[in-house]
C-alpha cells in the first residue's frame, strides 16, 4: 500500500482533529496537558539540565559536556576546523562530487538541510537573551564555541556517512543510531551491548526532541510573531493558531512525502533564501550604525574579559556566549548527522568537511550579525524576560527602520518552516530505527509530526517544550560518549584521505575538471 492511499485513508480523521482544534483550546486542554505533564517534564529537564555553581553562576552538565568535547576533537585532529576550511569549500561547490557515488542529496543539499535544522529561532531571539544578559562580551564566547564546535560536526558527521545503511532502491539511512550501534561493535565485542544501548537512548531523544523542540515549539513560536507583526491582540490572526497550524502542516506535508529527497530540494533554496535575507536585514541595520560599529567591537572585546556589572562577571558573561552557540548549532547532538549521511559520497571524510561550515555559517556569522544588531541600535537589556528574544530582536529592527518587523516576521516564519521539514526526517530516522524500514511506518510518523505542528500552533504547552527541549540535549550524552570510542577510525578515514588529496590523487568533477 502506497504512503498517498495510507494519507487518503487517514484524512477523514485528521480532519476531524484539525476541526475540533478550537473547541479544545476554549476548554482549556492545554493547560490540562500541562498540569498532567508538567512534574514529569520538570524532572526530565531538571536532570538534563542539571547544573553546578561557579563563582555563583549556575553552569548546566550539557554545555560542559559539549565544550569539552568540542575543544577534545579540535585538538585531537589539530584544527581540522581551520585547516580543511577550504577544501569544505571546494566540496560543497561539487568540485569533488561523485554524481555516481552512493547517496541521495548533494553535498550542497545536505549541507542546506543540516543547516535549515539549525538556523532558526535561537539565532534570533536566544542571541538577543545571551547578550541581554551577559552583555556584549558574550558575543566573543560565543564566536569561539562556534568555531570549535565545528570540529564536533566533522566528526559525528564523518561517521554518520560511514556507517549508513544503503539500501538497494538507492535510499540511505544514517545518523548516530547507526554508528553507535555498528560502529561500537566494529571496535570490539565487549562495546556491542553499549553500542546498541546507546543508539536506543539517542533514537528515544530525537523522536521527543522532533515532536517538541524541532516542531511544536517552532510552530508556536513563528505563530506568535506572525500575530505580533499583524497586530497584536487586535490581528485578526490572534485566534486562529489552528487555521495557522493547518496552513504550516499542509505545506510541511507537501515537502515530507517526498522524503530527503523532497526536503533537500526545498531547503536548498529556501535556507539561501532566507539567510541572505535575514544577514542582508542585519548588515543594513548595523551599515546605518556604522559609527557604532567600533565602539561594538571594543564593547564585545572589553566585555568579555571585564565584565563589569554583569551577574557572575567573567564567567557568567562566558556562560551566556557558550550556553547560546551551544544551543544554536547543536554540535555534539548528533542531529546533523542524520541528513549529512543522505549524501552522495564514497569517502565519509568529506560530508565531514562540509559539516564545518554548519556551525561557522550558524554560529560566527548569523549570530554574530544578530549580536551586532542588539549592540550598535541598543536594545539590549539585562532585565529581559528570556521568552522574549524574539520581541527584543524585532525591537532592535524597529528601532532604526519601522517595517523592518516584516522582514524579521518573514524571516522567522521560514526558518521554523525549514527546521520543522528538517527535524522531521530527523525524528522519521530514529522512528524507523526503532520499529523498521516501512511505508506504514513511514507514514505513521508522518502524520503524527503533522498533527503536533497543529497542536504547536494552537495550544500553549508550556511543560511539553520543556520536556522537548530537554530531550534535544539528552541526545548529546549518547552519542559524544560513543564517539570518543570511534575517534581512531575518524583518524584513519581523514590521514588516507587527506594524503589522496595533498598528493592531487583526487578526481575532480563538472567545473573544476575543466578548470584543471
Amino acid at each position: 500500500m502506497t504512503l498517498i492511499k495510507w494519507g487518503a485513508r487517514l484524512a477523514p480523521a485528521i480532519a476531524f482533529l484539525c476541526s475540533s482544534l478550537p473547541a479544545w483550546a476554549e476548554e482549556g486542554v492545554d493547560q490540562r496537558i500541562d498540569q498532567t505533564i508538567r512534574p514529569f517534564a520538570d524532572s526530565v529537564a531538571g536532570f538534563i539540565f542539571s547544573s553546578f555553581s561557579v563563582n555563583g553562576v549556575q553552569v548546566p552538565f550539557v554545555l560542559v559536556w559539549l565544550l569539552f568535547a568540542a575543544t577534545f576533537f579540535t585538538f585531537y585532529f589539530r584544527f581540522i576546523n581551520f585547516r580543511a576550511f577550504r577544501h569544505g569549500f571546494q566540496l560543497v561547490r561539487g568540485d569533488y562530487s561523485d554524481p555516481l557515488a552512493a547517496g541521495e542529496v548533494t553535498h550542497f543539499q545536505a549541507l542546506a538541510t543540516a543547516l535549515s535544522g539549525t538556523v532558526g529561532l535561537g539565532n534570533i531571539a536566544g542571541v538577543a537573551v545571551a547578550v541581554s544578559l551577559g552583555g556584549p562580551g558574550a558575543t566573543l564566547w560565543m564566536i569561539l564555541a562556534g568555531l570549535l564546535g565545528m570540529s564536533s560536526k566533522f566528526v559525528e558527521c564523518t561517521l554518520g556517512v560511514k556507517y549508513r545503511n544503503e539500501y538497494t532502491d538507492g535510499t540511505v539511512s544514517g545518523g548516530p543510531m547507526y554508528y553507535l550501534s555498528k560502529g561500537l561493535a566494529e571496535r570490539s565485542e565487549k562495546l556491542r551491548t553499549l553500542g546498541k544501548i546507546l543508539a536506543v537512548l539517542f533514537a528515544i531523544f530525537c523522536i521527543g526532541g522532533s515532536f517538541g523542540g524541532g516542531n511544536m515549539f517552532q510552530a508556536n513560536q513563528s505563530f506568535k510573531q506572525l500575530v505580533a507583526g499583524t497586530g497584536g491582540d487586535a490581528s485578526w490572526l490572534a485566534d486562529k493558531g489552528w487555521l495557522f497550524g493547518v496552513v504550516i502542516a499542509t505545506l510541511v506535508g507537501l515537502v515530507i512525502i517526498g522524503g530527503i529527497q523532497g526536503i533537500a530540494r526545498v531547503t536548498s533554496k529556501i535556507v539561501p533564501f532566507m539567510g541572505v535575507l535575514y544577514v542582508a536585514a542585519g548588515l543594513t541595520i548595523i551599515g546605518m550604525h556604522v559609527a557604532e560599529v567600533p565602539a561594538a567591537f571594543a564593547s564585545i572585546v572589553d566585555g568579555a574579559f571585564s565584565a563589569q556589572g554583569i551577574a557572575g562577571g567573567v564567567v557568567g558573561v562566558l556562560i551566556q556566549g557558550f550556553k547560546r552557540a551551544a544551543f544554536s548549532n547543536e554540535a555534539g547532538i548528533g542531529s546533523a548527522a542524520i541528513a549529512h549521511s543522505a549524501v552522495r559520497t564514497s569517502r565519509p571524510v568529506t560530508e565531514g568537511f562540509v559539516a564545518l561550515y554548519e556551525p561557522f555559517i550558524d554560529t560566527v556569522v548569523v549570530c554574530t550579525i544578530t549580536a551586532l544588531v542588539i549592540i550598535v541600535t541598543g536594545t539590549w537589556d539585562p532585565s529581559v524576560d528570556p521568552s522574549q528574544g524574539v520581541a527584543l530582536t524585532s525591537e532592535a529592527f524597529e528601532s532604526t527602520i519601522p517595517w523592518f518587523p516584516w522582514v524579521l516576521t518573514v524571516a522567522v516564519v521560514l526558518f521554523a518552516f525549514s527546521t520543522m521539514i528538517s527535524w522531521s526526517y530527523y525524528g522519521l530516522k530514529a522512528w524507523t530505527y526503532l520499529f523498521g524500514e516501512s511505508l506504514v511506518t513511514d507514514a505513521v510518523y508522518k502524520i503524527l509530526f503533522l498533527l503536533f505542528v497543529i497542536a504547536g500552533s494552537s495550544m500553549q504547552l508550556g511543560s511539553v517544550i520543556d520536556f522537548s527541549d530537554a530531550m534535544i540535549f539528552a541526545m548529546a550524552f549518547p552519542n559524544v560518549l560513543g564517539i570518543y570510542f570511534l575517534l581512531p577510525i575518524v583518524k584513519r578515514e581523514l590521514d588516507d584521505y587527506w594524503a589522496d588529496y595533498k598528493a592531487g590523487r583526487l578526481k575532480k568533477f563538472g567545473k573544476a575538471a575543466r578548470r584543471a
